[in-house]
């Protein structure tokens, strides 16, 4: 006797099931994101509330007192300001030269991948190789930088040892490090960009600055804003650079490069003030916080269908 065919699932019962599994596979990278960046996020504002080292048995609760302090910090005061500088001059800088870099890539057919690879090589190299790297060209006193200034009959600079030279010196290999991930979404961007808009624009007889900036321009705006945010964000946190580049003086010459993250590293560690470190950290996240709700409210372009 034969057994009787098995029924398909009511439509109902499989949607169901397949929620649940959604869910399901959902719920576990929600569950560790949350613990590994909620949970020290909000344990780092409860630090901030208490006059925490780990030199000291007792930890009092002191309020608001670390954020009062805060105001009164000139170190703090100018490792925001350098931390401003690094942002304001190497985001749009990094920005400009990917996108031309990409619209020349992109016109290229010989080689392309060659010159793709070579521009993307920094963004892959290790962050301390390549500060120390820098650290050496730009010696005041070996490095060859200096040498081929003075070949050329130019005097040589201070670079790292200059507290106006310093900042902009860093900013350059921070540049230098992330341009080949900017041409990289550049790229990617320009090559979603319909072809058959250019063609047209074309015939049109618009020019190459009318199509780049009634086309390009306009449908890189996804692009741009993703660069600019995630870019930001990297400028606020600059830490390893800093450290490295300047190793025996991090921050210095006289904090000229001191950045936020480097002070707070500086404090926990150094000092281990933890609770005024954590204060910082408080700070920061919510500069970062603020920020990145203003660019993405101001930044995104919306087209109506």
């Amino acid at each position: 006797m034969t057994p009787p065919a098995a029924r398909p699932p009511a439509p109902g019962s499989l949607k169901r099931h397949q929620t649940r599994t959604a869910y399901l596979f959902l719920a576990l990278p929600l569950v560790f994101f949350l613990i590994v960046r909620f949970l020290p996020t909000f344990l780092a504002l409860r630090m901030s509330l208490f006059d925490w080292n780990i030199l000291k048995e007792q930890q009092p609760f002191v309020g608001l007192e670390n954020y009062r302090e805060l105001l009164q910090d000139a170190k703090f005061g100018q490792a925001l300001r350098n931390t401003a500088l690094y942002t304001v001059i190497g985001v749009p800088i990094q920005i400009a030269l990917g996108l031309g870099i990409a619209l020349l890539l992109s016109r290229i057919t010989a080689l392309r991948g060659l010159f793709r690879a070579i521009y993307f090589a920094p963004y892959v190299t290790p962050i301390v190789a390549a500060a120390w790297v820098w650290q050496w060209l730009f010696s005041p006193q070996f490095g060859p930088i200096n040498t081929i200034l003075d070949a050329v009959g130019l005097p040589p600079q201070e670079f790292l040892t200059s507290t106006r030279q310093a900042l902009p010196t860093t900013t350059a290999l921070v540049v230098w490090q992330n341009l080949g991930f900017q041409v990289v979404l550049f790229l990617a961007g320009l090559a979603a960009i319909p072809r058959t808009y250019y063609e047209a624009a074309e015939i049109d007889g618009a020019s190459g600055w009318q199509a780049f900036r009634g086309i390009t321009w306009p449908l890189l705006n996804p692009t741009i804003v993703f660069s600019v945010v995630t870019g930001t964000i990297a400028y606020l946190q600059l830490f390893t650079q800093v450290v490295n580049l300047n190793f025996t003086d991090q921050g210095g010459p006289l904090g000229s490069t001191l950045t936020v993250a480097l002070y707070i590293y500086q404090m926990a560690f150094g000092r281990f003030s933890m609770g005024y470190a954590s204060a910082i950290t408080v700070v920061l996240f919510g500069i970062i916080l603020l920020i990145t709700v203003i660019q993405l409210k101001f930044l995104t372009r919306r087209y109506d269908a």
